[in-house]
C-alpha cells in the first residue's frame, strides 16, 4: 500500500507541476534569455573590434613631435600628422581650438608615457587619437626592426601546444576539469530553480486546509519523499530543456561566434571524478531537499517559508568567496571547514573535485556525510509535517515536536 501511495503522490506531483504555465515560462525564458545575452555580447564585442579597427584607420589631422626618432617623415605624414617642434604651442593650438590633435612621443615611449591631446569628441569617438599613435608607433618599430618574425615575438604572438601527463597518461589539462566542474553548475540550477517549488510543496496542503484529509489516505513519509522525486523528475525535464540546445549550440557553432574549437575527446574525464561528482551532487540534493521540506513543514505561509529561502541560498554561495583559496591551499583548516560543514560540502567538494584536489578519502567522507544527514533531514521533514500539519496559523515548535513520541 505505500509503494502504491508514493507512486500515486510522485505521478500527481510530477503532472501538476507539468501542467501549469509558469513552469514552462520558467525553464523556456532561461535559454531564450541566454541566446539573447550570448547574441547581445557577440553582436556588442564584433561592433567594439570593429570601432577600434575603424578608429585605428579612420583619417585625422593632427600635429606631433617625436624626441624617440622612431617615426620617420614619411610614416608621418602618411598618418596625416605635421611633425612641429615647439611642444607647448602645439598644446596651445588644441586647447583654443586651432588643431585637432597633438600626439607627443618622448625620447623613451617604453619608460615615459605618449601624450596625446584633442578636442572632445564624446566619449568614443576621442580615442581615435590614442588608436591612431597605438598604429603609428607599431609601424615605426617594424620599420625598425625589419624582421616580421622578430616583431611577432616582441608583441607575445607566440603559439603554444601543452601536452600534460598524469600517471603516465595524457590529461585532458583545462579542458578535463568542465565536466566535473559541470555538476556544480548543475547543483546551482537544480536548488535555484528548484529549491523555492521544494519549500512550498508541503505549505500548499496547510494553506488550502487539506492537510488531514491528505494524510488519512497517505503515509507522511510517501508524501514527502514522493513530492521530492516528482519536483527531482521536474528538475530533470528543466535541465533536459536547458542543456539540449546548449550542447546542441556548442557542437554546430564550435570555432564559430566566439565559441573555442574544443574536441570532444579533451572533454572526458576521469571516470572516477565523474562518479565523485554524481554522487555529490545527489547527496547535496538530498539534505537541501530535506532541509526546505522541513523547513516548509514549519511555515504557516508560502510567504514566511519564501524568506528562510534566501538563509539556505546564501550557504551556497559562501565557499566562492574562498575559491582562492581552494585553488592556492586545498589543504588549508578554512577549505577543510567548507569541505565538511553539510551546507558548504557539497558546493566545495564539487569545486574541488573539479580542480583534481579533492581526495578519496575526503570524498568518501563528504559523500556518507550528505546521505546520512539528508536521510535525517527527511525523516525529520516527515515528523514535522505529520505534527504541524494542523498549525495552519502559527509556526511549529520544533522543540514541542522533537519532545513528543
Amino acid at each position: 500500500m505505500g509503494h502504491h501511495n508514493l507512486r500515486t503522490v510522485v505521478r500527481f506531483e510530477f503532472l501538476r507541476t507539468l501542467k501549469k504555465k509558469s513552469f514552462w515560462i520558467t525553464t523556456l525564458i532561461v535559454p531564450v534569455a541566454i541566446g539573447i545575452v550570448f547574441s547581445l555580447v557577440s553582436f556588442s564585442g564584433a561592433s567594439a573590434s570593429k570601432s577600434v579597427s575603424a578608429q585605428q584607420r579612420a583619417p585625422i589631422s593632427f600635429a606631433y613631435l617625436d624626441e624617440s626618432g622612431l617615426i620617420s617623415d614619411k610614416l608621418g605624414k602618411e598618418s596625416g600628422g605635421t611633425r612641429v617642434t615647439d611642444l607647448q604651442a602645439a598644446i596651445d593650438a588644441v586647447r583654443t581650438g586651432s588643431s585637432d590633435a597633438f600626439i607627443y612621443v618622448p625620447r623613451s615611449p617604453a619608460h615615459d608615457k605618449v601624450q596625446v591631446y584633442g578636442k572632445d569628441l564624446g566619449l568614443f569617438e576621442s580615442g581615435k587619437y590614442s588608436a591612431v599613435a597605438t598604429r603609428m608607433l607599431a609601424v615605426a618599430v617594424k620599420e625598425k626592426v625589419n624582421n616580421p618574425e622578430l616583431t611577432a615575438l616582441a608583441a607575445g604572438k607566440v603559439s603554444f601546444t601543452e601536452t600534460m601527463f598524469k600517471d603516465g597518461k595524457t590529461s585532458g589539462g583545462i579542458y578535463a576539469v568542465i565536466a566535473p566542474l559541470a555538476f556544480l553548475g548543475l547543483f546551482y540550477l537544480v536548488i535555484l530553480f528548484l529549491g523555492n517549488q521544494i519549500l512550498n510543496s508541503t505549505v500548499e496542503e496547510k494553506e488550502n486546509r487539506v492537510t488531514e484529509i491528505v494524510l488519512t489516505s497517505v503515509n507522511p513519509t510517501s508524501l514527502i519523499v514522493g513530492k521530492i522525486l516528482a519536483i527531482l523528475a521536474t528538475g530533470a525535464v528543466q535541465m533536459l530543456t536547458l542543456g539540449v540546445p546548449v550542447a546542441a549550440g556548442f557542437m554546430l557553432l564550435r570555432g564559430y561566434a566566439g565559441i573555442p574549437d574544443i574536441s570532444l575527446a579533451a572533454l572526458i574525464p576521469e571516470p572516477s571524478a565523474m562518479m565523485v561528482g554524481a554522487l555529490v551532487l545527489a547527496g547535496g540534493f538530498i539534505l537541501f531537499a530535506g532541509a526546505l521540506v522541513a523547513l516548509g513543514s514549519v511555515m504557516p505561509t508560502a510567504k514566511d517559508a519564501n524568506g528562510m529561502f534566501g538563509a539556505i541560498v546564501i550557504t551556497m554561495f559562501v565557499p566562492l568567496y574562498a575559491v582562492p583559496l581552494i585553488l592556492s591551499d586545498p589543504g588549508s583548516p578554512v577549505v577543510k571547514v567548507f569541505t565538511y560543514f553539510p551546507f558548504s560540502a557539497p558546493v566545495t567538494a564539487l569545486l574541488r573535485n573539479g580542480l583534481g584536489s579533492l581526495s578519496g578519502g575526503e570524498a568518501a567522507v563528504v559523500i556518507a556525510e550528505l546521505f546520512i544527514l539528508g536521510a535525517a533531514a527527511i525523516a525529520l521533514a516527515v515528523k514535522l509535517f505529520r505534527h504541524g500539519s494542523i498549525h495552519y496559523t502559527s509556526r511549529v515548535s520544533l522543540k514541542s515536536v522533537l519532545t513528543k513520541p
